[in-house]
């Protein structure tokens, strides 16, 4: 691929780049820039997290890029994930990495622990670098990133977290960090002070926030001009603290099918339609068409090819929300079908009787 079709790949994966100008200067001066992701280690993993992720990583590997995934298990438990008991966080990052290799993930991922840098001490310098240019109401801005504000009481141990996770991105040589939008604080920070601190600027590759599947305040107010795009994108997101707003990636089938059927879907409208972001996010990109079978009484059975070739039928009323729910759910049951079957038995079932113990859902 050209530069061009190597950035239209990666923003696919971008809900937001910053920049695309910086992106295309990247890939002219390096053939293989490393990208990298990170994740808190805790709880059962989500179709955001599992799917998702898994696609929109093996984008940025087809787009010629090398990958970390930063298994973060420090930072985990700098947040109190399992009350801090590290013995089941470091049992969770076994467990996510087991996801992530039953979705597809390609060949070419090299996964670190966080742990692994913490005996470092440049490591340790980078971090106090960041933290001495940096002001406490900068940082206690950031928190976002870590599912806290800067109004919640923290401790002094959380104030080093965003300090941590920009000293992560030049202690690992990252040119992209390709992370959700939530969290782009810290990725502006590392950019902000990348040049003076470190001589250069990490490009930030953003992805979007997968809609929960009930109703939110934000879709049912009307007032989205009014909120923050960011804010209301984490709002809105799919979260493991309410499990009936997530497909987790080994629920059993007729779970996905009651939870989608439960799912917001307002008739005739695409946006903040977390059933049709199912389509638009995952579906389409893993499958070729989508198959909604429905009585002839009601038009017969319609095989959709692409994402926009649906959302026309749906909003203009050719697709009735009950027909494309059961259309969703049976293709994400056909994704889930191969996690599931990985699951189990052997080691991944272990692993996964183990999560289910520990009963956390965030």
């Amino acid at each position: 691929m050209d530069i061009e079709e190597r950035v239209s790949l990666i923003k696919q994966v971008g809900q937001e780049v910053l920049t695309e100008d910086e992106l295309r200067e990247l890939l002219a001066s390096k053939k293989n820039p490393l990208a990298y992701d990170g994740f808190e280690p805790s709880g059962q993993i989500h179709i955001a997290q599992g799917l998702l992720r898994t696609i929109n990583i093996n984008r940025m590997l087809e787009a010629g890029c090398d990958f970390t995934f930063l298994i973060a298990d420090w930072h985990a438990w700098i947040n109190n994930k399992y009350g801090g008991d590290m013995e089941k966080i470091k049992t969770a990052g076994e467990y996510f990495i087991e996801v992530w290799k039953a979705c597809g993930l390609k060949d070419g991922v090299e996964f670190v622990w966080s742990s692994e840098m913490m005996g470092d001490p440049t490591y340790w310098e980078k971090v106090i670098q960041i933290g001495r240019h940096s002001t406490l109401t900068r940082v206690l801005r950031t928190t976002q990133i870590m599912g806290r504000s800067e109004k919640d009481e923290l401790s002094a141990a959380q104030i080093f977290y965003p300090c941590m996770q920009a000293a992560d991105i030049f202690h690992m040589d990252i040119d992209i960090c390709q992370l959700g939008m939530d969290q782009r604080k810290v990725n502006i920070l590392a950019r902000e002070l990348g040049p003076k601190l470190f001589g250069r600027k990490p490009v930030a590759v953003h992805h979007h926030m997968l809609l929960g599947l009930q109703q939110q305040p934000h879709a049912a107010s009307g007032e989205s001009g009014k909120t923050d795009a960011v804010e209301r994108a984490i709002a809105m997101k799919m979260s493991k603290s309410n499990p009936a707003s997530a497909i987790f990636m080994t629920d059993d089938p007729d779970v996905v099918t009651s939870k989608i059927a439960k799912a917001y879907c307002p008739e005739r409208k695409a946006e903040d339609n977390p059933v049709l972001e199912y389509c638009r996010h995952i579906i389409f990109a893993r499958m070729k068409t989508l198959r909604i079978d429905r009585p002839e009484k009601f038009g017969g059975p319609l095989e959709l090819g692409s994402y926009d070739e649906l959302a026309a039928k749906y909003v203009d009323g050719h697709l009735h929300p009950m027909d494309l729910k059961k259309g969703v759910a049976g293709a994400i049951n056909d994704l889930l079908d191969p996690i599931r079957m990985h699951f189990a038995k052997g080691k991944p079932a272990k692993l996964l009787e183990q999560i289910r113990s520990f009963d956390i859902t965030r």
